[in-house]
């Protein structure tokens, strides 16, 4: 049965053609408070994708991007005809975010969410010394590198695919586990964990070998020890064109199409 998805409330991003595509949008179909709204449609590209979830991470409310950016993987296609007809029919892919709990040097506690990632870098020309922990037990006593990351099955294909770690199916109870230009152990390439694993990463010698954390776009320096986890109780939906879904982005992705 489709959903009634009329009262649509439209987020741009900071470009021109976002903000042309806005206005046309809205005089065809008005523009809602966001509170009001039964859809949020996020105009842009993939960036604004990531601000718009988080923005309104917990509202409930379903969120649908049209490209006006430039990658636009999270995005479906721009079109101003029969709106309501294709937020009517789109499908529905829930993602879930990471929560980071980071203490710094001094102390400090810092909290945040990631949609896609969370990642741990050297912040000088010393490389990043770390310890890994999973659920508790420690799995890797010493990671030299660059960093580490922890990434969602959204994220997968982002900064993780980069960094050569795995693509994992959005519906997988997975995360990866992937290090960032690994110096030692050299052969060590990473992890497939269970979406309800506690991954802790202590930093070892974090005066000397500072490290920052990074849960998306909010950053956290001269952390000492970051504890990451996935937040199953905070649900997120994205809508996508029907045969165009996040499943089958993520599909085409492992076969380089």
């Amino acid at each position: 049965m489709r959903q009634r998805r009329n009262r649509i409330a439209f987020v741009t991003s900071a470009i021109p053609e976002a903000d042309t595509a806005r206005d046309a949008l809205a005089r065809r179909y008005g523009d809602a408070p966001p509170a009001d709204a039964d859809v949020i449609v996020a105009l842009g590209g993939d960036g604004l994708m990531l601000q718009t979830l988080h923005k309104f991470m917990e509202s409930g409310k379903p969120i649908y991007g049209m490209n006006r950016g430039t990658v636009g993987f999270m995005m479906n296609e721009y079109g101003e005809d029969a709106l309501p007809e294709r937020l009517a029919a789109a499908e529905e892919s829930v993602i879930h975010p990471l929560a980071m709990r980071a203490v710094d040097v001094g102390g400090k506690v810092h909290t945040a969410r990631a949609i896609n990632e969370v990642s741990l870098f050297r912040q000088t020309n010393q490389a990043a010394r770390l310890r890994i922990l999973v659920d508790g037990k420690e799995r890797l006593a010493q990671l030299d590198g660059d960093g580490i990351m922890v990434a969602t099955p959204a994220g997968s294909t982002a900064y993780n695919l980069s960094a050569q770690g795995p693509i994992i199916p959005i519906g997988a109870a997975l995360l990866a586990l992937t290090p960032i230009s690994p110096f030692r152990p050299r052969r060590w390439r990473g992890a497939l964990l269970p979406d309800t694993a506690v991954v802790t990463i202590e930093v070892l010698d974090p005066d000397k070998r500072a490290v920052a954390a990074v849960a998306d776009h909010h950053e956290v320096r001269f952390v000492r020890s970051v504890e990451i986890r996935m937040e199953h109780k905070v649900s997120m939906r994205m809508l996508f064109d029907p045969g165009h879904n996040l499943d089958e982005r993520i599909l085409r992705e492992q076969f380089g199409v």
